[in-house]
């Protein structure tokens, strides 16, 4: 089990791979982006552009005591994740395992959320932490390959959480989403949403439209955002306040839980239709994290139980490349109550569609996961540094 720990790295790469590295669907570029000031008047939105920095804040040589972690996320394919650290941020490949670079600064240092756009130098960054690198209500675009930011975006209240795709950059504030142009920054669409203090927000990634998903305006429901057809889905899809959500890579799959953690349902985004039901457990459990295999035939979740549940999905939403996928796969039963015959004078609890293989971890710590690229394999990233 890998931890991570703070030691000296005399050489950091400003590329965050090395030729070696860089297969062709690693080359991401990002085109130039435009610096205009904006004409948006909203109240709580209010960005202000700067470019560049005018004292952007120097690397330092990483510190001798350890870092602690303030934040973890992956990348969107899954192939690295971003540690935020009281000092800066780190990278990491996934697989084969190690550390690609780090950035430590020389003063505050706190990153509370770090948010890689696939493997190409731009990140978004916000301030985190005891002693913050930059205000909470800022989100900072990062050039790796100049060491510096090169933009910030402000608002009125803090940033929750960042997701970016290639065209989008999308910032969640505690009850309001902004989407914004990746390139010249302006403000696309805003969106209300009920107390949202996780920052809970989804995007597709795949090279079709995008789908956002965000929490609706009552308890237990979720909003879907089609930017092509330009509709939008409300899904009531739980009885409590929805804890985590999750989107499949072409935004046609939903996964959700509630703050009750028994349930995760998978519904289709578009029609909003539920597909399928799936239990975790019989006590209330916070769920921290969702995560769909690439060709849609898994469903990872993990929970403050100290487990990661992985479920066999036996739906279709319906794209070509779904349906080949589990055409070619050898079908996977969940496991089923044995007393599931009687489901109709039982409760439902003994008819329910139970995991295919579960994860034992340290209990009481918080676990963020995701498919590897091998196959058949799970990333399972823990808050305390395994």
């Amino acid at each position: 089990m890998a931890t991570l720990s703070a030691y000296p790295n005399t050489n950091p790469n400003t590329n965050f791979l090395s030729p070696t590295d860089q297969s062709n669907h690693d080359r991401e570029s990002i085109p130039p982006m435009q610096h205009h000031p904006s004409s948006e008047t909203d109240s709580d939105a209010n960005p202000n552009f700067h470019s560049p920095l005018l004292n952007p804040p120097d690397s330092v040589p990483p510190a001798v005591a350890p870092s602690s972690l303030l934040h973890l996320s992956f990348n969107q394919d899954h192939g690295c994740f971003a540690a935020g650290t009281d000092h800066g941020f780190r990278i990491y490949n996934c697989d084969p395992f190690r550390e690609i670079f780090r950035r430590d600064f020389d003063r505050g240092g706190g990153i509370g959320v770090v948010e890689m756009l696939f493997r190409c130098n731009i990140l978004a960054l916000v301030g985190g932490g005891p002693d913050p690198q930059y205000p909470p209500n800022k989100v900072m675009i990062w050039d790796d390959h100049q060491s510096r930011c090169i933009s910030e975006l402000s608002f009125r209240s803090e940033v929750r959480s960042v997701r970016l795709r290639r065209d989008r950059i999308i910032v969640v504030l505690e009850q309001k989403i902004f989407v914004y142009n990746f390139v010249d920054l302006k403000l696309l669409h805003q969106i209300e949403t009920i107390a949202n203090p996780k920052g809970l927000c989804a995007v597709s990634q795949g090279a079709g439209s995008l789908v956002l998903v965000c929490p609706g305006l009552q308890k237990g429901q979720v909003r879907v955002e089609h930017y092509a057809s330009k509709r939008t889905k409300f899904i009531m899809a739980h009885d409590s306040r929805i804890a985590c959500f999750a989107l499949s890579q072409d935004g046609q799959l939903l996964a959700t839980a509630s703050t009750k953690g028994t349930l995760v349902r998978i519904y289709n985004t578009i029609d909003g239709s539920l597909l399928q039901e799936v239990r975790r457990g019989a006590d209330r459990a916070e769920i921290y994290s969702l995560a769909f295999s690439s060709n849609t035939q898994w469903l990872a979740v993990s929970s403050d139980k100290g487990t990661v549940h992985v479920f066999s999905l036996k739906i279709n939403a319906g794209s070509p490349s779904t349906t080949q996928s589990r055409s070619t796969s050898e079908p996977v039963v969940s496991p089923h109550s044995s007393l599931s015959f009687i489901k109709g004078v039982l409760p439902k609890y003994f008819s329910s569609e139970w995991s295919v293989a579960q994860f034992r971890l340290v209990e009481g710590s918080q676990y963020l996961v995701a498919f590897g690229h091998q196959k058949n394999t799970v990333v399972i990233l823990g808050i305390d540094g395994r």
